[in-house]
């Protein structure tokens, strides 16, 4: 029994040996088919120029056009679409920007003329930005800042407690360029009385380390208790030097015309915008492109009636404006 169980055990060991051979043979051909596979197509992608990439799959994303704006042609390059670095606009990606400055003054209005753009669902005004002095050290660091307001990059608000120039008048012609390549329009708000600007700007300045509402410096107010409060305060009025600065305060709007004359402009008076707002208002929504809107503020006016009300030495400033080309200064009132 033992000698035909070990014949057996033999046999079937001779039967199995050719059908793992088998198996290895298939296998040692289909490693050969698959190295031949490969390196056929290899030649093949570097013969019409592309590189293989086993394992990766490439995709690239090409973003979708815009669709044109149905504006005039002339109006083109005033329409933008910008992409800020610190977030994403999303479904706003497609919706048109144009890009404006406020060139104005200290104590001219423009506190209170921004406040009624934002009241505007489609207009956003940024304030003087420029207020911080690294802002406006040099031309360079001028034009980053422009670059952040209008790549929609500008996260804080700026004060408007100070008087600040910006370097226009200094680097106007770079400023200039600037607005035409990047397609920024200009809107000019000045006084026409510039004696009422000067006495605005001389209780400011007081109120700056004064501080009448309860310890605490405000250029603009919302109630007409605090308005009166800050009104009560009469400046003096340099009269020896007051001719001379009207006259300075004159040239400086003079060629801030001139030097930006050449931009997309719109010129407007804090007079004309107080005493016929809606008219003045609708023509700033015009020249913006802006469903026109009722546009409204918080900001209460600080000095109200004549400006001899306002001025501690009114006599002196009278005489010494009397003949002169500023005389009628002294007849308006704020």
């Amino acid at each position: 029994m033992a000698d035909d169980h070990s014949l057996l055990s033999k046999d079937s060991f001779v039967m199995k040996l050719p059908k793992q051979s088998s198996l290895v043979l298939r296998m040692v051909v289909l490693f050969f088919i698959m190295v031949c596979t490969v390196y056929i197509c290899s030649i093949c992608l570097k013969q019409i120029g592309v590189s293989p990439n086993y394992g990766f799959l490439n995709i690239e994303v090409f973003e979708r056009p815009c669709p044109k704006p149905n504006i005039e042609p002339w109006d083109i390059p005033f329409v933008h679409y910008p992409k800020p670095k610190t977030y994403n606009r999303d479904e706003c990606s497609c919706q048109p920007v144009r890009y404006f400055a406020i060139i104005s003054m200290q104590r001219s209005g423009s506190g209170w003329f921004e406040t009624l753009l934002n009241n505007h669902t489609n207009i956003s005004s940024n304030g003087e930005i420029f207020s911080n002095k690294e802002r406006r050290a040099n031309v360079s660091a001028i034009l980053d800042t422009l670059d952040n307001v209008y790549n929609l990059d500008w996260l804080s608000s700026a004060s408007k407690n100070e008087c600040t120039s910006a370097g226009l008048m200094k680097h106007h012609e770079e400023i200039v360029e600037y607005f035409k390549t990047r397609g920024v329009s200009s809107i000019f708000l000045f006084r026409r009385n510039l004696l009422s600007r000067m006495v605005s700007v001389l209780a400011t300045s007081y109120d700056r380390d004064a501080k009448l509402l309860k310890g605490t410096h405000k250029s603009h107010v919302h109630s007409s208790k605090e308005a009166e409060i800050l009104a009560g305060y009469k400046p003096m009025i340099n009269t020896t030097l007051l001719i001379t600065e009207l006259k300075k305060i004159q040239e400086t709007t003079l060629k801030a015309l001139a030097y930006f004359n050449t931009t997309r402009h719109i010129l407007l008076y804090y007079e004309d915008v107080v005493d016929n707002r809606i008219v003045r208002l609708d023509d700033v929504q015009e020249f913006l492109k802006v469903p026109k809107r009722e546009l409204k503020s918080r900001q209460v006016k600080i000095h109200r009636g004549s400006l001899s009300q306002h001025v501690e030495n009114w006599d002196e400033v009278q005489a010494t404006l009397k003949g002169t080309s500023f005389e009628d200064f002294l007849r308006q009132d704020f």
